[in-house]
């Protein structure tokens, strides 16, 4: 579930509360949660409803003045639902990231979950570099690069980051400070 932005800047000051989305089948579930840049959401609720039934209470709180706002932003086709959620916290891979001091366990720690991920062909390593290369580096720039297709190449990136190595942007990519650390003692002339 994506928010745009301005979104999760109300997000964060507690203005935005729900959401609505068309999904054939939903993609969060209640008592779950969900990492975004705004921090960690805690889904409360989620509900089939339709367009006649969102009040204006609920528009305010997803963010929208009017119904026709809400109907613009939303996919034509799917079952709607509406999902009510609150800011839990921050993104515990937040901390991660700018973790950049490392120790040898934990390189080699990384390095092991590097080998795996890169179980049956190697990208890890590529990757990292492509991103170190240049802030903002693409997804469709590394796909085309390793002959992969763009939403694979974004779940390999979202492994990455889980592991605290890298960040999105608004476009591209970065290495974290905890990515850095990690390239440096891969090669450490660097």
């Amino acid at each position: 579930m994506l928010f745009k932005a301005k979104v999760l800047e109300r997000i964060e000051k507690g203005e935005v509360t729900l959401a609505f989305r068309r999904w054939e089948k939903p993609t969060v579930r209640a008592g779950g949660t969900l990492r975004t840049a705004a921090g960690v959401l805690a889904i409360d609720s989620i509900e089939r409803t339709d367009l006649d039934s969102v009040s204006a209470e609920d528009l305010k709180a997803a963010g929208y003045a009017a119904k026709e706002d809400l109907s613009r932003d939303l996919r034509a086709d799917g079952q709607l639902y509406r999902i009510s959620f609150h800011l839990a916290g921050r993104d515990p891979r937040e901390a991660l990231r700018n973790n950049d001091t490392l120790d040898e366990n934990e390189i080699a720690a990384l390095r092991e979950t590097l080998t795996k991920f890169d179980r049956p062909r190697a990208w890890t390593s590529t990757v990292l570099s492509m991103i170190a290369e240049r802030d903002g580096r693409t997804a469709a720039e590394m796909a085309e690069r390793l002959g992969i297709e763009k939403a694979a190449l974004k779940r390999k990136v979202g492994k990455l980051k889980a592991l605290g190595l890298t960040e999105s942007l608004a476009v591209g990519y970065r290495l974290s400070p905890r990515g850095h650390a990690f390239v440096k003692s891969r090669h450490p002339e660097s």
